[in-house]
């Protein structure tokens, strides 16, 4: 059986290789993040960090934060996924932007976190998906994955 903290380091771990893998499109590729991009970057972090708190602390309540994150996730990536199918609507220069481009970590750490793309951009597929669809998946594993770790009995928490 797999341990609980092997579990959420895993998660950890994935979730820090998909915030990689926007850097890569971003710097590489020169696809700028969207708004809806960047909320997702504080998602795959957020999920990253409370599975940190959770594998060497509190293994609940880190996978429950966590899970919650992952949620959030799904939502924005679905929002993402929404305005890509409907393609009179955009998410691009509005008060979102604005804001989100005004957050310290956007201010200090612009190469991470400034919202400069527009939502339809992220149609070009990797390997045969959208970004977004991309996001949608990898979120919908970690919730997956989290609320296993969170309903299964544990004989041995570590």
């Amino acid at each position: 059986m797999i341990q609980t903290r092997t579990l959420l380091l895993s998660v950890a771990a994935a979730c820090i290789a998909a915030f990689g893998a926007a850097l890569y499109l971003q710097h590489a590729m020169d696809m700028l993040p969207c708004p809806l991009c960047v909320i997702q970057r504080y998602l795959f972090l957020a999920i990253a960090v409370f599975c940190l708190i959770g594998a060497y602390g509190m293994p609940k309540t880190g996978a429950a934060l966590a899970l919650l994150a992952a949620i959030g996730g799904l939502g924005t990536a679905g929002r993402h996924l929404w305005v890509l199918g409907h393609p009179g609507l955009s998410c691009g220069i509005d008060p979102m932007e604005t804001i989100l481009n005004r957050v310290p970590t956007a201010t200090y750490l612009p190469f991470l976190f400034r919202a400069d793309g527009m939502c339809e951009d992220a149609l070009a597929p990797v390997l045969g998906l959208s970004v977004p669809q991309w996001s949608f998946v990898c979120y919908g594993l970690c919730a997956l994955v989290l609320a296993w770790a969170l309903v299964r009995r544990n004989r041995r928490a570590y």
